[in-house]
């Protein structure tokens, strides 16, 4: 016998098999048989699918409720598959048996799926039925959903109708089946885009229209609608909001005469005819007490929960929120729960083993003990009576709600459709909060990502870079942080910086980490679970020490990429009982990539400034050697960052045993070419000396080396000179300054003059004509030798000259060489607020007195 029908027509475009499974699964979660939900929406895409493909016609889709079954039928209307009346057809099981036939799959699932099948031709029409038997119900659990009451159905006159209209979001008519025209008396074509409200006589219920009443997920009672006779008709209904084929939300509205309200109505509602009762058909609860802020969705959703658990006199309550995918729940609040349960756990959506564990349907789970898997959040509790309602915005699944008490069978039907009432209501304004903390999230993400990307930009030292790392990851990412890096990868990552939160227990965290195996640098996409940590803390018994109590909650591994290769990884950690949020693990990601490139870039330049070091260091000269009865002091300083050697250079070595030669030169440029050229002429200088040349032979063979150079080459001037101690205490030196400042000498009686004459620069000409001059230093007085960064010194128009250096120098008698050196150095500094932009060097020789010796 069928006791209820729905059927509903789809036009041979592209998203038919869409719209026709929503409406079969509609249509049976309305009646109340989830169980079959699944096989029948699946037979039902692929014959709707061959339907409106292959045959190219509008597909008719019927459901038909029977005492201990479920039939669906698919029919087309092909015109070459007519026959002269209808007739069973006995089918050649071999025609189908090829799954890969695209003829065949949806009758081979047919034959796999369903108890019983067929297909039956008529004039212009081919339909295909299937029955699903009725499963019995899991024990300990039932769905809280309208169904069939049995011995409550009233005797009927002719057949049970249900009307099936389709509204859209506006409220007018879309949809209207053949059992609504002979209900109403009105034919399609005469209501087709005329809004409800014309049709419907709706209950003056205070604060609930009929507008209101569309809008929300679920609704059911009765109400009058006016038929075409004029007459008006009571009907009982249960309203559905879903999407449409499109995308669009629309209301499905299953309608019954009121004498055949037990078809639809839910067991244990109220029958009273009485328009409140009928509207809200159970007792509503209240979950929104106070005023609702959109911008603390936390304290909105624990008011929520603490509410309902008291409300229904329950022990414990919970709501969760889905991700923005749509995969997995988020505890978002929860009351009178312990163990498992913590804040932002996840749990996949429909994870449970079976269909009565949906979470898109409300359901009674009289006793969790009978089925101890239903309810992952309830693990390890006494918590055996479980409502869960889900919450759903225009049909789509946003939450779920749950709420449990200790003793067995504490709930029935009707406290689960009193708190699906509830989570209807409120669920739109959950929604929207929660898309606001989103947006706020990301808006502050952004942010975030964006100073980071300013403060690892803002630094190219490699350790340096590690700290920032993990600064900006605490606190707003996690409790602790850790860098690991892979210099090489078969040696595995080695730990390089750790932070935490509380400055007092990065110790015992940097131990623990530090006896615990490094994580595998290698490349995996987003957040992978790391439980090394917390495995060697139990494993040394240290899980609940002191030091470590509460340390260790999740633990996460980011890899640093950049360039097609790991170069180490981010390793964010809670406190114990804490989850990562889902947008936390991916701002997580975005630092991570961001900090990669930064670390990768802090790393080639450390290396390159290294080796740029290295290789500068080996152009200066090795240690000064110490001269008996002369004192020397250097101070030397090459212009831009990172550079040791620049245009200017000195040196001072042994030519022959008691004679040195010295030398302070300033080559065109700054900085590597500049260098290029001083290594050139300071190591010339030391093996052309040491050939036994005089002082001019030495420059005229130097100044041929820099032309032979050729493009290359740059001009350079040159201080050289030689110097030899006498046993009287004086010094004899030979001098050829080549296009240098002259040197200065400082008497005992302050008088300042100048050492040497001007001669030709090196690397212009081919042709020199250099002569040494002679120069005798006594005890007490002292020989300066600079380059022009210090004479060209400016500030503005002035500049410091030979004058200022003159005036500096005379201020000199009876320092020492170092202190000479010294205040020559602090006059070039002080004479401008800026740092000087030229290379400096500074040469001081000074006879000791006798005294000093």
């Amino acid at each position: 016998m069928v006791t209820a029908r729905a059927a509903a027509t789809f036009e041979p475009v592209d998203r038919s098999a869409a719209a026709a499974r929503g409406f079969v699964r509609d249509a049976l979660l309305g009646w109340d048989l989830p169980e079959v939900v699944d096989d029948a929406v699946v037979l039902v895409s692929e014959l709707v699918t061959n339907a409106v493909v292959h045959a190219g016609t509008a597909a008719e889709v019927a459901c038909l409720r029977e005492e201990d079954t479920v039939r669906i039928e698919v029919s087309d209307r092909h015109p070459e598959r007519g026959q002269d009346s209808f007739a069973n057809v006995t089918l050649n099981s071999d025609r189908y048996a090829d799954p890969d036939g695209e003829g065949g799959r949806g009758l081979l699932m047919c034959s796999a799926l369903s108890s019983s099948w067929g297909v039956e031709y008529a004039a212009g029409r081919k339909t295909v039925w299937f029955r699903l038997a009725l499963p019995e119900q899991q024990p300990g659990t039932r769905y809280a959903l309208p169904s069939l009451p049995g011995g409550e159905l009233p005797a009927a006159d002719g057949p049970v109708r249900v009307a099936v209209v389709q509204l859209d979001d506006h409220g007018r008519i879309r949809h209207w089946n053949a059992d609504a025209e002979s209900l109403f008396h009105r034919p399609a074509d005469a209501v087709f885009g005329r809004p409800w409200a014309e049709l419907a006589v709706w209950p003056q219920t205070p604060g609930l229209g009929l507008g209101d009443t569309l809008r929300l997920a679920r609704w059911e009672g009765s109400y009058t609608v006016r038929g075409g006779d004029g007459a008006a008709r009571e009907v009982y209904g249960t309203h559905v909001r879903l999407r449409d084929s499109e995308g669009a939300p629309i209301v499905l509205c299953l309608l019954v005469r009121e004498s055949d309200r037990a078809v639809l109505r839910t067991p244990g509602t109220a029958s009273s005819a009485s328009t409140e009762a009928a509207t809200t058909a159970v007792e509503p609860l209240d979950l929104l007490v106070g005023p609702v802020s959109p911008d603390d969705l936390s304290s909105l959703l624990q008011r929520i929960v603490e509410r309902a658990r008291d409300l229904l006199d329950a022990d414990a309550a919970y709501l969760m929120l889905t991700s923005e995918d749509e995969t997995e729940f988020e505890l978002r609040a929860a009351t009178g729960l312990a163990g498992p349960a913590r804040r932002f756990a996840r749990l996949p959506i429909d994870g449970g083993a079976g269909r009565f564990d949906s979470a898109r349907l409300p359901a009674v789970h009289e006793d969790l003990a009978v089925r101890p898997g239903a309810a992952p959040l309830l693990a390890g509790t006494d918590l055996r009576s479980l409502i869960t309602v889900p919450l759903k915005v225009e049909g789509r699944l946003t939450g779920s709600l749950g709420v449990a008490a200790a003793p067995p069978g504490r709930y029935d039907n009707e406290d689960a459709l009193r708190l699906q009432f509830a989570a209807d209501r409120i669920a739109l304004a959950l929604e929207s909060a929660r898309l606001g903390e989103l947006e706020r999230l990301r808006r502050g993400s952004l942010s975030f990502l964006v100073e980071a990307s300013d403060l690892l930009a803002g630094t190219l030292e490699h350790e340096q870079t590690l700290a920032l790392m993990a600064q900006m990851a605490i606190p707003t990412l996690a409790s602790w942080c850790a860098v690991y890096t892979t210099a090489d990868a078969a040696a595995g990552a080695e730990l390089a910086f750790v932070l935490h939160e509380d400055e007092d227990r990065i110790d015992a965290l940097r131990a623990l980490l530090d006896k615990s195996p490094a994580p595998e640098a290698e490349f995996s996409p987003g957040a992978c679970p790391w439980t090394a940590p917390a495995d060697t803390a139990r494993a040394l018994g240290l899980a609940d020490s002191p030091e470590l109590a509460g340390l260790l909650g999740e633990t996460v591994v980011l890899p640093l990429s950049a360039r097609n290769r790991v170069i180490g990884l981010l390793v964010l950690g809670t406190r114990r009982g804490v989850r990562f949020r889902q947008e936390i693990l991916e701002l997580g990601e975005d630092l991570s990539r961001r900090a990669a490139l930064a670390l990768d870039n802090s790393r080639l330049y450390s290396e390159r400034t290294a080796t740029s070091q290295a290789f500068q260091r080996a152009l200066l000269p090795p240690e000064l050697p110490k001269i008996p009865g002369v004192e020397v002091e250097v101070f030397y300083q090459a212009a831009g960052e990172g550079n040791e050697v620049g245009g200017d250079f000195y040196d001072l070595f042994p030519i022959r045993e008691g004679t040195y030669g010295f030398a302070i030169g300033d080559v065109c440029g700054t900085g590597p070419e500049a260098a290029s050229v001083t290594g050139l002429a300071r190591n010339s200088l030391r093996l052309l000396a040491r050939e036994g040349l005089s002082a001019p032979q030495v420059l005229t063979r130097l100044n041929a080396a820099i032309l032979d150079e050729g493009s290359r080459a740059r001009f350079l001037t040159l201080l050289y000179g030689e110097l030899t101690p006498r046993e009287d205490g004086s010094t004899v030196l030979s001098l050829v300054c080549a296009g240098h400042p002259l040197p200065l000498r400082l008497r005992t009686d302050g008088q300042v003059d100048q050492a040497a004459s001007p001669q030709p620069l090196l690397g212009v000409m081919d042709e020199l004509d250099l002569t040494a001059e002679e120069l005798v230093l006594s005890p007490g007085e002292v020989l300066l030798c600079v380059t022009d960064g210090v004479t060209e010194r400016r500030e503005g128009r002035r500049m410091l000259g030979d004058d200022g250096l003159i005036e500096v120098l005379t201020g000199c008698a009876g320092l020492t060489a170092g202190a000479v050196a010294a205040r020559v150095h602090r006059a070039v500094e002080r004479f401008a607020p800026e740092p000087p932009s030229d290379d400096m060097a500074i040469l001081t020789l000074r006879i000791p007195t006798q005294r000093q010796n």
